[in-house]
């Protein structure tokens, strides 16, 4: 298998090795994989609260409209370009 990798992250991994936190780029590879194995990407529970705010908060009469959303944004970067 071959990897490449953005030259700042080869930099980045070049240097950690120099400096003995890892004994090579392939013990990284290989350290990163062990650790990210057993994650379950479908596992979205620690999202649960986050959506339950947001739902409260709506309920609160907190959100805007997609469309309000735009002027706004219109608005604050109008004032940006003088």
């Amino acid at each position: 298998m071959n990897i490449t990798l953005p030259r700042e992250q080869q930099e980045w991994l070049e240097a950690q090795v120099k400096a003995g936190v890892y004994q090579s780029g392939d013990d990284a590879l290989a350290r990163f994989v062990a650790e990210h194995m057993d994650v379950d990407l479908d596992d979205l529970d620690w999202a649960k609260p986050l959506v339950e705010e947001a739902r409260a908060s709506i309920a609160r009469g907190e959100g805007m409209t997609l469309e309000e959303h735009r002027v706004r944004m219109t608005e604050r970067f109008g004032k940006l370009d003088r």
